[in-house]
């Protein structure tokens, strides 16, 4: 019994280095570029220690989609359940994804736009629906609080996702260069038009 308890620890351990290298090399190169060779390599074990924990590339590239999107919805998490008006958590959320996204280009270019395994494309969307549930409660909340014109919460969380994310993918692209500052005035304006969309034309709620 205690052998067995001692290798799960070894077990879980080794799946981690394998992920953590696999994340490094796409955050380099992006999925397509990939190979479990190399993720072997820089995670010290044979290849087919690799396809022991994961029984396909596709489903090691999907696991690092699932891991790095269950970091950055942490992240939004934290700033919709902040104390501050939900305007501002609004805008802080839109702005720190993309601030994020910019921080590591090329790994935010794979995980929102870079043309992958269907697997891939399913974790994708998960992610996706997850992060517009986070907006959807903000857009309800702001409702609620006469802080938004009256919307449909969904369309609107949809809208506001879907255009953060596509605005994104050609500034994020490999083949752009984009200055810090140039990343940093993108995520604002971002920010911006995102809460427009809540807002009258004269700039209060309807």
């Amino acid at each position: 019994m205690a052998e067995g308890t001692a290798r799960q620890p070894r077990k879980a351990g080794k799946r981690e280095a394998i992920l953590s290298a696999a994340r490094g090399i796409v955050a380099e190169v992006g999925f397509h570029e990939t190979s479990i060779a190399a993720v072997a390599s820089a995670s010290g074990v044979s290849t087919g220690s690799v396809y022991s924990y994961f029984a396909s590339k596709a489903e090691l590239m999907a696991e690092i989609v699932a891991a790095v999107s269950s970091r950055e919805l942490a992240v939004l998490r934290e700033i919709a359940a902040s104390d501050a008006p939900v305007a501002e958590r609004l805008t802080a959320a839109v702005e720190a994804f993309a601030r994020r996204a910019f921080a590591n280009r090329r790994l935010a270019w794979s995980m929102i736009a870079e043309p992958a395994d269907p697997a891939v494309d399913a974790t994708r969307l998960d992610y996706r629906r997850a992060i517009a549930g986070i907006f959807r409660a903000l857009v309800v909340a702001g409702g609620r609080q006469g802080a938004f014109r009256p919307v449909d919460p969904d369309a609107a969380a949809a809208m506001i996702v879907g255009g953060f994310m596509e605005a994104l993918i050609g500034p994020l692209s490999p083949d752009r260069s984009i200055s810090p500052e140039r990343g940093r005035e993108i995520a604002a304006a971002l920010a911006d038009l995102s809460l427009a969309a809540l807002i009258s034309h004269e700039g209060q709620p309807a």
